[in-house]
Formats: structure tokens, sequence, C-alpha cells
């Protein structure tokens, strides 16, 4: 189930896809660990990736939609972006962090009606530039409704000057095209919103510094009366504004996927260590404590790999009548990245002080993992989010067609025409219930289906009154225990679908893994729960209920020893040449 380097072959992707992905990791593993190691430690500008990269037309194939790229292969193919965003992580967060702003920075161009512009950045692509997304301020974050980037009006003429600043802006110190947000000085309000393309190499766009110590150049610039001519507008009004959630949908996806190629490269190298690290004369995977936390982490990595490999097909069906991918996004950008923040430190526990040392990928990992859940939306902010979708979800199911496994070389043009980014409280999703009946055979699934239950039970007869609906800290305890409902759905739904299942027996036997993951499930459940309990605004009713749903999960030692050999599977299995 976890990425192989060695073993690594996309069969179901088309003949240029598989070797543009199998380049990357020969480019990689050519260089070696030493390089890899270094390059990081003096935070060296990634020059020769880049330089790769635009060789091979890498992003220009994945990142070009069909009708802006011509009969070349092109296209915006989901599937074939987060098996490229997972190898990149794998080799380090900095390759990947490029890729990823390079994604957002298009998001405004391919979602607007500006020929021009669209046609200038396919061009830069094919000539191997980086995009940037000129969003956040230093002042504001990315609060858009308080932005301070101006635009005036040129007097007698067709376009702007634009002043002002933008701060944590990834690839600010060399991108062709970037995608800046601001407002006009002469209208007020929403209409007066603009979303226009900049060049960091203009000479009154000005590189103020780089705002992290690291490899990655993530840039604090100014813009001084930067022309804005009319072909340089990508959106005005409320259409700038739907342009930048929408861009977020699109693009902040791709966190998930990196947080699960850091995991399971530490992975690879921290049971390896382990297991050939000998203690009180026996290999350290034969303590009892590490082999629960080996275990739990390869399971709560497998967890994250079955999620957010079914996320992708609501992203690929999606459509204006269909929009369950909205919640789903806030599910991977919150929870994906914050279980590979679990898995990292369980790992850690287990190789200790070797977690720290210059020559590993590992110090490097743990680092990195954290940035995930912070830098690209906060966990809180996207359980406020996930909580909108909360009462459709449990309550309100509607009918849909099955939602197949996707991936067909298709262009995935509707994420550019999402449309207005509101009403999310109206949309609708299938009857979480059915998956979960389905694989009721399995004893930790029909476990958790009793906390899942009880979570409904909780909202209709101790829903949350007037004053804990305004209190954040009690409503993100409730919006985990709704999370883990949603993440186990995506979960079996992957596993049970026909279409998936020789990806599903890579894991070894299906049962097994799915059993020894919803007893995780379970152990999350009851936690949160007890947060719950421990809320100073939570009442003695939802208390009361809270205790009631701490449950053990169903032990089954022979189960949980077949998985552990697949973890032993590991050792050895990838190993980064010097």
């Amino acid at each position: 189930m976890l990425f192989n380097p060695h073993t690594y072959d996309p069969a179901h992707f088309d003949p240029e896809t598989r070797r543009l992905l199998r380049a990357t990791i020969d480019f990689f593993e050519e260089r070696g660990k030493k390089a890899l190691l270094n390059t990081y430690i003096d935070r060296e500008w990634y020059a020769d990736f880049l330089e790769f990269v635009g060789k091979e037309g890498l992003f220009a194939k994945f990142l070009t939609p069909t009708a802006d790229g011509g009969d070349d292969g092109t296209r915006w193919d989901t599937a074939r972006n987060v098996a490229l965003s997972e190898i990149l992580g794998f080799y380090g967060l900095n390759y990947w962090y490029t890729w990823q702003v390079t994604v957002l920075g298009l998001g405004p161009v391919w979602q607007s009606a500006n020929a021009q512009a669209r046609e200038h950045a396919a061009q830069l692509l094919r000539d191997g530039h980086v995009m940037a997304f000129g969003l956040s301020e230093r002042s504001h974050g990315a609060d858009i409704y308080a932005t301070d980037m101006v635009l005036t009006p040129t007097a007698g003429q067709d376009g702007f000057t634009a002043s002002g600043s933008k701060y944590y802006i990834g690839n600010g110190n060399v991108a062709g095209l970037v995608s800046v947000f601001g407002r006009r000085s002469d209208i007020e309000g929403p209409e007066g919103y603009v979303f226009f393309a900049a060049d960091s190499r203009h000479p009154n766009y000005h590189l103020v510094k780089n705002v992290v110590n690291s490899q990655m150049f993530v840039s604090e610039f100014r813009l001084d009366d930067y022309p804005v001519r009319e072909q340089d507008v990508l959106h005005t009004g409320k259409a700038a504004f739907d342009a930048a959630l929408n861009t977020v949908n699109i693009g902040k996806f791709n966190l998930c996927t990196a947080a699960i190629g850091i995991s399971e490269h530490a992975m690879y190298e921290a049971v390896t260590h382990a297991h050939r690290r000998m203690l009180y004369g026996k290999p350290v995977t034969a303590f009892p404590h590490v082999r629960r936390e080996l275990t739990d982490a390869y399971t709560r990595l497998v967890a994250m790999k079955l999620f957010a490999d079914r996320a992708v097909d609501y992203f690929r069906s999606a459509g204006p009548d269909d929009r369950r991918y909205l919640l789903f996004n806030p599910m991977t950008k919150m929870k994906v990245t914050t279980e590979g923040e679990k898995v990292i430190d369980l790992l850690w526990d287990v190789i200790a002080a070797k977690g720290f040392e210059a020559d590993t990928y590992f110090d490097k990992a743990a680092k990195d993992i954290r940035g995930l859940p912070k830098l690209e939306g906060t966990v809180h902010v996207n359980l406020a989010l996930i909580l909108k979708f909360m009462p459709n979800y449990l309550f309100k199911p509607a009918v849909y067609e099955p939602v197949p496994a996707r991936q067909d070389d298709a262009d995935d043009e509707f994420l550019f025409r999402q449309g207005p980014a509101r009403g999310l409280g109206q949309i609708q999703f299938h009857d979480w219930r059915t998956v979960y009946d389905a694989h009721a055979s399995i004893p930790n699934v029909a476990r958790f289906r009793q906390q899942a239950d009880g979570l409904c039970e909780l909202l209709l007869k101790h829903a949350p009154d007037e004053s804990q609906q305004g209190d954040l800290d009690f409503l993100i305890a409730v919006g985990q225990l709704f999370a883990l409902v949603v993440y186990g759905q995506l979960i079996l739904e992957n596993a049970g679908n026909t279409e998936m299942a020789g990806k599903a027996e890579k894991t070894g036997n299906q049962t097994d893994i799915l059993d020894e993951i919803f007893g995780i499930l379970v152990q999350d459940f009851s936690a949160y729960a007890t947060e719950l309990h421990g809320k100073s605004a939570t009442t003695e009713a939802q208390a009361q209920w809270a205790l009631s749903q701490v449950l053990r999960p169903v032990v089954d030692a022979e189960r949980t020893g077949r998985i552990w050999d697949q973890v032993l599977s590991l050792v050895g299995a990838y190993e980064m040449r010097p």
C-alpha cells in the first residue's frame, strides 16, 4: 500500500504520465540522500529541481487544462496530480511546496475568462516557470475582506497602478506569474475586488525577504505603482472573491498527499532503524510497546491513503449538482494532515534520539509535517468549515449515483467553473449509513457505528444551545467527533469499491486492516468524547452522553499480529542510496 520508489509502477496511468512520474523519482534517487539532506540543511534553493521540471515539461503537462494546452497530453487530472504530489512530499516538503504554490497561482488564471492571460500562463509553464498566489498579507493573514493591496485607476486609460504588500507568498522570488488579490481605491465593498497577474521580474515588483528559515522561498513582496493593464486583470468584483476561495478548494487538497509522502519516507527509515537496532540482546521491535506504536503508525498511514484516494473520486466527479467534494477538501486539509503528525510522533517515540540526527530524513520530516495543518489553513478554521455540513450529512441524505473510482485520463475542468463560493450548508450527501451497514460484520466497524449513532443522538437530544453555538472551543470538540464519521465513510467506500480492489489487496487482508483502522477510530472517538466531557461549556446531560461513548475497541491479537507482519515487511524495503 505504501509508495516505494524501487517498485513504483502506476500502470493505471497513460504512458507519458508514467514516464514523467518515474523520471521525477529517478531525479531524486540519482541525486542521492546526501544531496537531499545537505541542500535542506544549507537552505539551498532547488534550482536543479526546477531545471528538471522545465526540461521535462512536468508542470506544464500536469497543470495546464486541455483547452489551454492543445493536444500534447496536457490536462488537469486530479488523480495524477495527487500522485506527483505524494512523490514530491516523499522527497521533502520543499519540493512539494514549489509545486503546491504553482497550483494555487494558476487557480485564478484558469478560472478567468481572460484568454490572453490564460495563453500567457500556458506559455510560461512551457518555458519552465513556476507561479505564486498573492493572497495573504502581514497584517491580515488570509482575511481577504481587509486587503491593503490597492489598485488606483489610471487617468484616461484602461488600467490601474497597484501598491501594497503581500506576505507568506511561496515562489515570490522567481514566479513568472503571481496572481495578486487587491481592491480598487474608488469602489467600496466586494464590487471593488480585483485579481490580477503580476510578474516578479518587473522593476515595480520589490522582493523584500524570505520570511522563513528554509530551503523554500516564502516571500514578502511589495508593489509600488505596479502597472496593471487590462490584459492583466483576471477577475473583478465578487468573482474575484469567489476565485480566491475556489482556488483554495482546488489547490489545498494537495496538503494531504504531502503529509502521506512525508510519513511514508519516515516510516521506512524508522522501522528499518528500529528493527536493526539491538537493545539488551534483541531488536527494538521485539518490545511490545514498540510493536504497538509502529503498528498504530502504519495503520493510521494506510487510513490516510484510503481516505485521500477516495476523496479524489469526488473531486473528479464533481459538478453543479454534486458539490460533496467541498466537505472532503477541508477533511483532507485538517484530518489527514493531523494524522500525519500522529504518525511521525509515534515513530519518533520509537527511534527517540535517532530522530534528531542530521543525516536522517526523519529530523526534516519531524519539523516539516507540523506545517501542513498550520500554514495552509489552521485546524480550527477547517473544523469550523466542516461543521457547516454536519446537519445535512447526518440527518438529510439525498440520492446520488454511486461515484466510481476515477483513474481515467479526463480533464477535471469543472474545478475551474465552481461558481459562487456560498451555500455550503445546503449541500446534501448520500446516506453515510449505507457503507457502514455493508461492513457491519467487521467488529470494530460495528463498534464505531455505535459511536456514530451516538453522535446523532447527542445532536437530537442534547443539541448545542444558543450559547454553545457561539462557542468555537466547544464546537471544535463536536467537530472532531463528526470528522471521524466522515473519515470512516470514505475509508470504507474505498475498500468496498470493486474498482479499487486491486489497491486494497496490497494492504494484505482487507478485513484485518479495516478492523485495525476502526479500532483506532473507536479509541479516537472515545478520546474526543472525553475532551468534550471536560469542556466548561458542556452541560451535565452532554457530559453523561460523552462518558457513555468511551468504548473499548474489539481486541484481536491474531489480527494485530498479521498487521505487524506487514510492518516488518517494510524493514529494508526502501533505503535511499547515499
